[in-house]
Parts: C-alpha cells; structure tokens; sequence
C-alpha cells in the first residue's frame, strides 16, 4: 500500500511540474525599429533579422496599424493620450480614404520578434509602435509600454497577438479613453 502512495505522489508532483512549466509564457527574441531603413541596417550588420523579413513585418505592422490603431473623435483626444503633433487623421492615414473627423496616432516604429526561435527557420512577426503621452512607446492593444522605439530584448510572445480590429467602429472620447486608462507594463529595449 506504501508503495502505491509513493506512486500516487510522485504521479501528482510531476502532473503538477508540467502544469506550472505549460502556464509559462513563451519568451520571443524581439527588436524595435524607428523605420523600415534601421530595421534592414540591422539586418546587414546583426543578421538577427534579413531583410526580406524586415520588408515582411513593416507591411504587417502597416496593415495592423490600419486595421487596429486607437481611434479618437477629435485631435485633442488623441493628442493628450499620444502627445502632441503624434497623430492624424484617419483620412490622411488610411489608403481607402477613412473619415477626415477620426484621429488616429501615427505609426512611430514597430517590433518584430522571432517567434519559433528561428530554429529550421522562425517566422517573424511585427506590431505597430504608437507615442504613449508619457513619451515612451506603446503597440496598438496598448498592453506594453516601451522606453525607445530603438533596441532589442526578450518579451513575452503575447505581444505580438493580433490586436482587436477598431478600423469602422465607435471612436473613442475623452470619456472612453480615459476610463481605458494606463497603456499596461512597462519594458525597455536594450541596446
């Protein structure tokens, strides 16, 4: 009967491991860039990221910005949650002609991130960089803030999930944005 316990416990201790080692989150190789042109610079000198793949995040981040950037119903708006002379209208932004009444933060960079380890060959993702008001950087969920829109660092894979889509929908106020509140954690890219 002893033996069985001993069983049973070593059963539950490594069901119990497997379950904390799975709730772990997948940490991805990433590395923020101004614009396109530092991002293939880095290619050739870093070799981190070629730059076919560089070409291949900016438009993802591109299509992502479109599809998924805040949106606010009036400049100021948008400018006290990204700061001044960071936004635009979604007319100016958007290559289908959005509304001119609609604002929406300029693009200020974006990540791109390694996600399989680049082992046989990773696929790179990307996400839009957008001005916090705090004079940081923050990606279009608004889920992590950024020191730089410069520099590489290990981040959770989460953050390159597909934020939720705004492009057609209800604007935000003054109201709205404010009761969203805060932009999340706070990260800072190395050198």
């Amino acid at each position: 009967m002893r033996k069985r316990s001993r069983t049973v416990a070593l059963t539950i201790l490594g069901a119990a491991a497997f379950t904390v080692a799975g709730c772990r989150e997948e940490q991805v190789e990433a590395q923020a860039f101004p614009d396109l042109a530092s991002c293939q610079a880095a290619a050739e000198q870093q070799g981190l990221f070629t730059p076919a793949e560089c070409d291949q995040a900016f438009a993802q981040a591109e299509e992502l910005h479109v599809e998924a950037a805040p949106r606010y119903d009036s400049l100021a708006v948008c400018e006290e949650q990204h700061g001044e002379g960071a936004c635009g209208s979604e007319e100016q932004q958007v290559s289908n002609g959005g509304s001119g009444s609609i604002f929406m933060p300029l693009l200020a960079g974006y990540l791109i991130g390694n996600m399989l380890g680049r082992v046989g060959g990773g696929m790179a993702a990307s996400q839009p960089l957008y001005r916090n008001a705090q004079g940081g950087f923050t990606n279009a969920a608004r889920t992590t803030n950024f020191g730089s829109n410069l520099g590489r660092t290990q981040m959770s894979a989460q953050n390159f999930a597909r934020p939720s889509a705004t492009a057609g929908r209800a604007p935000m106020t003054r109201a709205t944005a404010t009761s969203r509140g805060g932009f999340g954690g706070s990260r800072s890219f190395g050198g």
